[in-house]
């Protein structure tokens, strides 16, 4: 008699168990970011790249402005993708693009940088990664657009031309 309801019970056991895992597989986006906020810029010293001159936040950001806070590296394919999306954007009058160069050398940076050209009105370092951690980054490329030093939007990922796009509407 036990012998026969040992089956039973495993049986059910496993088809509650493959419920269970194909209703989280159903659900892969439980958790998404929220990419529009209106968050305040983190205050912050860092060092130039093209010099060991520290610079804080409050030297680099000011009121009633438009920013780009792009994260990159040389070493990053979306990054090199993103690129002429930045080149696009620092034609603007209206925005300054800062660049957060992320864990990476020097010269590789200068490389990639003198190859694809600099679209940056500033570019700070982050050797450790620290800063990107205190900005929220996921990873590289990941760009904010901030405003009266608040960010209003934030890209997970490339800029592409939809994004591209969008950013041009908001900086009007």
């Amino acid at each position: 008699m036990k012998t026969k309801k040992i089956p039973f019970i495993l049986i059910i056991f496993f088809i509650v168990v493959f419920f269970v895992f194909l209703k989280g597989l159903k659900n892969s986006n439980i958790y998404t970011p929220s990419l529009d906020i209106e968050l305040d810029i983190p205050k912050f010293e860092a060092k130039l790249f093209d010099s060991d001159e520290l610079i804080k936040s409050d030297e680099i950001f000011s009121s009633n402005k438009f920013y780009l806070m792009n994260i990159w590296a040389s070493w990053c394919v979306p990054c090199r993708e993103e690129h002429d999306f930045l080149i696009n954007l620092s034609k603007k009058k209206n925005l300054e693009i800062i660049g957060l160069n992320y864990k990476d050398k020097v010269q590789n940076a200068n490389s990639f940088l003198n190859e694809l050209r600099n679209p940056y009105n500033i570019i700070i370092t982050d050797i450790d990664g620290t800063l990107a951690i205190d900005w929220g980054a996921f990873g590289v490329p990941e760009t904010f657009l901030i405003y009266n030093k608040k960010v209003i939007k934030k890209v997970i990922g490339p800029l592409n031309k939809n994004i591209l796009n969008e950013i041009n509407e908001i900086i009007k």
